[in-house]
Parts: C-alpha cells; structure tokens; sequence
C-alpha cells in the first residue's frame, strides 16, 4: 500500500503522467547508486524503452546516488523529499505558505545542485527540481542559501507577528477554536464546507489544502466556533517540512478541540492514524486538549463494513462515523463538539495582586475579562469562564 500512497503523490502534481509503478526489494541501500549493477541496468533499459523522463523514488535518496543514477539512467529523478517539496508548492497560497515551502526547499538544496535538463519542458512554475530549458544552472555554495534562509526567515517572522494580530483579535470574541487535523485526503476539506459554507479546494489527491483556512461558524447546537482546516499529515513528513510548516499548524496548538478526521474506508486507515498521532505529539500538543474521532467516508464502505465500524466507534467514547460528503452522523458529532468545548460558563470575580500582570494579560488575550475595577488588594477582576479556562488560568498561574 505504500506504493500506492507514491503514486497518489506522484498524481498529486499537475501535468505529470504516470506510466508505471515498482516495487525494488532493497537488502542494503549501495552509497554511490543506491541499488546494484544488475538493478540499475535493468532499470536503465526499461526506462529507454518507456521513453520515461523523470523518475520518483519514495525515499531518501543522497546527492551523490541521484546524481549517479541520473547520469547512468539519463533521466531526472526525485526522491520523497522533493517530490513533497514539489507539491508544496504547487499548493502554496497565502504569502506564509509560499515563505515556508522556501525556506524548506533551500535547506533541502543545501546539499544538492539544482541542475537544467534541456530534454524536460516546463510546464508550470514549482521549485526547480522538475527543471526546463532555458533554466540557469544554479550552484549556490552553502552561504548563499544561508544568507537566503536568513532574508526568508525575517520575512517570516513579519507574517508571523500579523497572524499573532489575527489571533489576538480573534481571542477578543470569546470563539473557541475547533481544529481539523488528519492524513492528507482524509475528507477534512469537504467536512469544513459542509460545516461552513465556505469553497475550499476538495479533491481526491493528497495534499489538496495547504494553507490554514479558518471560519467563523454557530454549529447546529448554537455554540459558535471558529473551524480551522489545516494541511494534511503524511507519513515519513520530511524534517525539512516538519519544522518548516509548524507556524501552519499553530492554529491546532491554540485550539480547543482537535478533530482527527480519518479515512475509514482507507485499508491502513490504522496506520495512518498512527502517523497522525505521532505528529500531534511531536508538535507538543497538550494531553489536556479535548480530542474526538470521526471516521469519515461511511458513504464508501458496503453495509456489513458500515455496520462493523459503527460497532468499534460505539466501544471508543469520542470516535463518530460519519460522512462528510452526505453529512450522515454530523448532527451526533457535532452534540459532541459543543459538549466537549464546555460551553457553560459561569461568571466570576477574582482579584490579583498588581504584580501579577501577566496572568492579567492572559485573562484579556483570551476574552474572558467582563470588566475590571481597582482596589488596594489589586485588579479586581469579573470573568466569564468555563471550568476549562480556570483549570488553564491555574496550571499557567499556580498560587504561590
């Protein structure tokens, strides 16, 4: 199945035709070729009789063997990394993303040269490593990219302070923050329109939302949320990609519910959910966080399929099958969203210490300061809060 995932990736970028598909049994990878002699001429001969032009090898591949084999096979070759890296971006929307995809590509070009392949024409715009004529070689030394990165980096960090504004403004409207995560085609994008309204790009292909979108939304329940769809995850992420795109997935760090949406008729829907947890983990979200699980895709599986899984969610308290695409099961889902956010807030008043005003700030960067009045003992202060935030406001501020 694993190569059928490199090949919805290989798919996933425009105006590339996929010709075929191998599984290579590999004992131990050879450092100057990756594969053996043998191997490598008998590639070399079926890639001549296909006329193939660019090949895609779904895994690390180092400078030295792409550089050997695509002077032996006379072809352009990608491993994992680049053909990631390719997709990003072709995907890259918003000023950040493209930003991101940047900086990630130069630490990957770091070690590698970026050459013209006069035989490939360029169809579309993309990193480089899908080259074209008319292209410059381009042999950027290690401190040209360096002094690259520094440049993308402070141009960053502008956006980044203006997504801080967005985030602050939005903690103003006391919103609680309902993220989607999931493997990349698990359905998230078709769940946030059904749920919005809004258009967001929803198609069967990896990697088809890049960007955050986020949107204001009252749930059928009445509680209003601010909904965040984010970038797929994907199994073996390149560590380029992983730091690169952690500002992308900061929304889901400051969210107060994660979704994971999965593809329940995916055949390693478990593995993949797996992958996913990893990241979460990785990314350092907090156990704390309220999570919920929604098989998604019911509409794909047959009647004895939809009936098992509905008995395996039914053991798991927070796991609800649904489809997005029909919108079976949302209404149940959705109960469960607005009880796990915790909507009963009760109103409170709390007095701190004047040189306590950082935990004051935090009370107003959140939205939860009704109103503040000054007194000898300090801020006194009428909150309107969940048990939630108290427990927050409390392990940020522990009585000393």
């Amino acid at each position: 199945m694993a190569l059928d995932e490199a090949v919805s990736l290989a798919r996933a970028l425009p105006d590339l035709d996929v010709v075929g598909a191998t599984v290579v049994p590999l004992p131990k990878p050879q450092p100057g070729q990756l594969f053996g002699t043998g191997k490598v001429e008998e590639l070399k001969h079926r890639l001549k009789a296909e006329e193939i032009e660019l090949v895609l090898i779904d895994g690390p591949v180092t400078p030295v063997q792409q550089r050997n084999l695509e002077k032996e096979w006379k072809v352009k070759l990608l491993d994992r990394t680049g053909l990631i890296l390719e997709i990003f971006s072709d995907r890259a929307a918003t000023r950040e993303g493209v930003l991101q995809v940047e900086m990630a590509a130069l630490s990957y070009q770091r070690t590698r040269l970026v050459r013209a392949w006069t035989h490939l024409e360029r169809q579309r715009g993309g990193l480089g490593f899908v080259g074209g004529p008319g292209e410059t070689q381009i042999e950027a030394d290690r401190r040209a990219i360096d002094e690259q990165l520094v440049r993308l980096r402070r141009q960053l960090e502008k956006v980044v302070k203006t997504r801080e504004l967005h985030r602050k403004a939005r903690a103003k409207v006391p919103y609680p923050i309902v993220a989607l995560v999931g493997y990349t085609n698990a359905g998230k994008s078709t769940l946030f329109n059904r749920l919005t309204g809004a258009d967001v790009m929803a198609k069967d292909m990896l990697f088809a939302t890049l960007d955050p979108t986020m949107r204001a939304v009252r749930l059928p329940t009445g509680a209003d949320v601010i909904l965040s769809d984010t970038v797929g995850f994907i199994s073996n992420l390149p560590t380029e990609l992983v730091a690169a795109f952690r500002a992308t997935l900061e929304e889901v760090l400051a969210a107060d519910v994660v979704v994971h949406v999965r593809d329940i008729s995916h055949p390693e829907s478990e593995e993949q959910a797996r992958d996913v947890e990893t990241i979460l983990d990785s990314l350092g979200v907090e156990e704390t966080t309220a999570r919920l699980e929604l098989w998604n895709k019911l509409d794909r599986l047959a009647d004895e399929e939809a009936e098992a899984a509905h008995i395996r969610a039914a053991r798991d308290e927070g796991t609800f099958v649904v489809s997005a695409l029909t919108g079976q099961g949302l209404d149940t889902f959705l109960e469960a969203v607005t009880h796990a956010l915790g909507e009963e807030k009760r109103t409170e008043t709390l007095t701190l210490p004047y040189d306590q005003g950082r935990a004051r700030a935090w009370l107003f960067e959140k939205g939860l300061v009704e109103a503040e009045a000054q007194t000898e003992a300090g801020f006194e202060l009428t909150l309107k809060w969940s048990a939630k935030d108290r427990a927050k406001f409390e392990a940020l501020n522990p009585p000393s």
